[in-house]
């Protein structure tokens, strides 16, 4: 944009100075005069100014010689400006290409409205891997761009875009579109696309329930069913929301994650009592066992196995240096 403010300035600033010499050279009106300094600037010439002397030729070579190199410049300006921004375009959408083809195990938020935008600022403050998908490019440039965040230009409902964003390695999914159509047909396709991934989908009405559970959707939220349940829940238990509202207002998040213990985990055997977990600051609250055992609070002495979804309650610090713990080899530190 400054280019363009310079090169436009120089532009006129040309003709301006033009139209003053040929008012002192000739004493024309100041229309004339920038019409003379318009025509000669542009190599038009429908008409020469007269009367001409010496000083007058010499001062229109100038000028011509000047509006050449102004107009030459400003070609090659416009032309690199618009070069230069498709090259970053492409770059920029290689670059994202080749991040997003290493991520594994990140999430996918289809939608970019105003709980898309929350969802995604929740996962950027927590450092977790995720991906954006949304049609309107405008907000796209407005909220990823400069968050640094990934992101695709296109339709959540496209398998190729669902591929693009890497559905096949991703973790979860979230559909948050406008319409209850639009979430049911990414449900549909990102659970056809790959069985194992955890979908979370948004409904605006309640009988669009049943039918994005149908389609695959792990987890239906009803936005205004979850505002109410909270507004309940801060009748019922004020203190214990008013606590979890002060530490997140101070910046100690308190959150609960679903940890799931590969076979590389350094906790594979030992006893809770024998880990370090609660002297890092997490809480295990709840075991649950590949074959659907629920250990709910789980004694000292049960031992971790392989498989087993570890309920970790914490600051936000604590679970996610657990999550980032999880692969590290048996024989880690």
């Amino acid at each position: 944009m400054k280019h363009l403010i310079r090169i436009i300035s120089l532009i006129v600033g040309l003709a301006t100075s033009g139209a003053i010499g040929f008012r002192f050279l000739t004493g024309a009106p100041w229309v004339e005069c920038f019409f003379l300094s318009v025509i000669t600037l542009t190599t038009v010439g429908s008409r020469e100014p007269v009367p001409l002397d010496d000083a007058g030729m010499v001062f229109v070579m100038l000028f011509l010689v000047s509006g050449l190199g102004v107009f030459t410049y400003s070609g090659y300006q416009l032309g690199y400006l618009i070069v230069n921004a498709g090259m970053r375009q492409l770059l920029e959408a290689r670059r994202m290409h080749r991040k997003i083809s290493q991520l594994e195990g990140h999430f996918i938020v289809c939608g970019l409205g105003r709980v898309g935008t929350v969802i995604c600022r929740y996962f950027s403050e927590r450092k977790r891997p995720f991906v954006v998908i949304e049609q309107n490019g405008e907000m796209l440039s407005g909220e990823c761009a400069d968050k640094q965040w990934l992101y695709i230009q296109g339709d959540a409902t496209d398998d190729g875009v669902l591929r693009q964003a890497g559905i096949a390695r991703a973790r979860a999914l979230t559909s948050v579109l406008p319409t209850d159509g639009d979430n049911l047909y990414v449900v549909l396709s990102a659970r056809m696309l790959n069985n194992r991934l955890q979908i979370v989908a948004r409904a605006s009405e309640e009988r669009a329930r049943n039918k994005l559970k149908r389609a695959g959707a792990d987890r239906v939220i009803s936005l205004y069913n979850s505002g109410a349940i909270k507004m309940a829940r801060f009748m019922l238990h004020p203190s214990i929301e008013d606590f979890i509202e002060i530490a997140d207002e101070s910046g100690a998040d308190l959150e609960v994650a679903d940890v799931q213990i590969s076979h590389k985990s350094p906790w594979i055997g030992k006893a809770l009592r024998d880990t370090d977990l609660s002297e890092r600051g997490v809480m295990i609250i709840a075991i649950r066992r590949t074959g659907g055992e629920r250990l709910m609070p789980p004694p000292g002495d049960c031992v971790i196995h392989a498989g087993d979804s570890l309920f970790a309650f914490g600051s936000t610090q604590a679970v996610n240096h657990m999550i980032e713990h999880t692969d590290l080899p048996t024989d880690a530190p």
